[in-house]
């Protein structure tokens, strides 16, 4: 049975947190697809095509891997697509706390043709999130343990650091 997933999120940037949920969920999964979420209400540093091609460029050596545009109902678009697991990332007890009630939502909408499947996210990463390494990259602090190098790149040359 070939198995097609989804890895849905924001990644506004994407983090080396992140990127070692789609490292794992690549080995676990024949497809996997990286939803880059749009949402008009929300304030983004990068764009959606930069959040895409820096995604495409730090994910350029997993074959199984693609990246797509995630718009509207998460899950309209996991039926529409044809997705049969979820992944989300945990990264402490409080993410596990409001993934779960979503999850309770998302059984009823997925009407039983898809799984949310949980990946715990390495102890090395746990404590790394997107606001967090947007705070200390612009501030000129040293990202490299949160973000992979070619993102942080990306992000000096926007907010014009060397």
């Amino acid at each position: 049975m070939h198995t097609k997933a989804l890895y849905a999120g924001s990644f506004d940037p994407m983090t080396l947190g992140h990127l070692d949920i789609i490292k794992r969920a690549s080995r676990i999964f024949d497809e996997l697809v990286i939803g880059v979420t749009v949402n008009l209400e929300k304030k983004t540093m990068f764009t959606f095509e930069e959040r895409v091609d820096m995604i495409r460029e730090v994910t350029k050596d997993m074959p199984n891997v693609t990246v797509d545009k995630c718009e509207g109902l998460l899950a309209d678009f996991v039926l529409r697509n044809g997705f049969d697991v979820v992944v989300r990332g945990l990264r402490n007890t409080a993410d596990f706390d409001d993934e779960y009630s979503m999850d309770q939502l998302h059984k009823h909408l997925y009407e039983g043709k898809a799984e949310t499947v949980y990946i715990i996210a390495d102890a090395r990463y746990s404590f790394i999130s997107s606001t967090m390494a947007k705070q200390v990259i612009s501030l000129g602090g040293d990202g490299s343990m949160l973000v992979p190098d070619h993102v942080l790149k990306t992000m000096r040359s926007k907010l014009n650091l060397k």
